[in-house]
């Protein structure tokens, strides 16, 4: 597996991704109606922020990132970053490598640290990933997040410094 910025090309396998997590609507905070195009304005960053792709060893998509700063302006020395893995790629280190580039690409860029603002508590595989990566729980927005299953859940704010 490889991870590289993200072309106009990849869309086609990267739409399939978002549109499944969304669809899920149990760990993004995104609207599971939007269509595609909506999708594609929100999930694909703009300069000087960054999309990628992980990719395997034929070109499939098994998963991607976005990242960039958090806030414009005096918070603009965090970065932040989500990522969606295909579904039949959990489980394989899909998400870590992301996670781990995105890291790599935060420290290279000048940021002082990374915030993920809503990671849904009931999300154990990312929460759990995050803090194997030196994320900590920073605090928890109580029933933010309309969880499809589990009702009313939390949010966390998760932080590490770079």
């Amino acid at each position: 597996m490889r991870i590289r910025d993200c072309t106009d090309a990849d869309w086609r396998q990267v739409w399939p991704i978002v549109e499944d997590v969304l669809t899920a609507g149990d760990t993004f905070v995104y609207d599971p109606t939007w269509p595609a195009e909506v999708a594609r304005e929100v999930w694909l960053e703009r300069p000087p922020g960054r999309t990628s792709v992980a990719v395997d060893d034929d070109g499939v998509v098994l998963g991607t990132a976005k990242m960039g700063a958090n806030k414009p302006g005096p918070g603009s020395h965090v970065a932040t970053a989500s990522f969606m893995v295909a579904a039949g790629a959990r489980g394989r280190g899909v998400g870590r490598a992301l996670c781990e580039d995105a890291l790599d690409w935060a420290r290279r860029q000048g940021f002082a640290a990374m915030q993920f603002n809503a990671v849904v508590e009931t999300n154990v595989a990312a929460v759990e990933l995050y803090r194997r990566l030196g994320f900590t729980v920073v605090g928890t927005v109580p029933q933010a997040f309309a969880h499809p299953r589990e009702g009313r859940v939390g949010l966390h704010v998760m932080h590490r410094f770079l």
